[in-house]
């Protein structure tokens, strides 16, 4: 697994993170009012945003005296294409092994259909 996709896994298997990643998705949100959604002081969420910042999950733009915080979109797909990855090959390989389970079911119960209606 890529370095830098580890440290983003590793950096939302916090739950403040998590919650702080999950409240950007809407949108970009200002450090003092993240502070005030979450349980935890304003120093506590700047030093989560700067974790999540390290590790290419979020940016931040200053506007004014504010500095705002959003997701990193290339950070996001990057993450997005790891666990579209793993779900494709997970389900391709459930997808077999249903397939290699019922398919001797499935050729049994044909015959009994046939030879009921024969």
């Amino acid at each position: 697994m890529d370095a830098y996709l580890q440290a983003g896994l590793d950096a939302l298997a916090d739950a403040t993170r998590m919650a702080i990643f999950q409240k950007l998705s809407a949108g970009p949100i200002a450090v003092s009012e993240l502070a005030s959604m979450l349980p935890v002081t304003r120093p506590a969420v700047s030093q989560h945003l700067k974790v999540l910042k390290d590790v290419g999950l979020v940016t931040n733009t200053k506007t004014g005296t504010r500095r705002l915080y959003q997701l990193d979109p290339e950070g996001v797909a990057q993450l997005r294409a790891h666990f579209d990855q793993m779900w494709t090959r997970a389900l391709g390989a459930f997808q077999q092994a249903a397939e290699k389970d019922s398919g001797g079911r499935h050729a049994k119960a044909g015959r009994r259909t046939r030879s009921k209606s024969a």
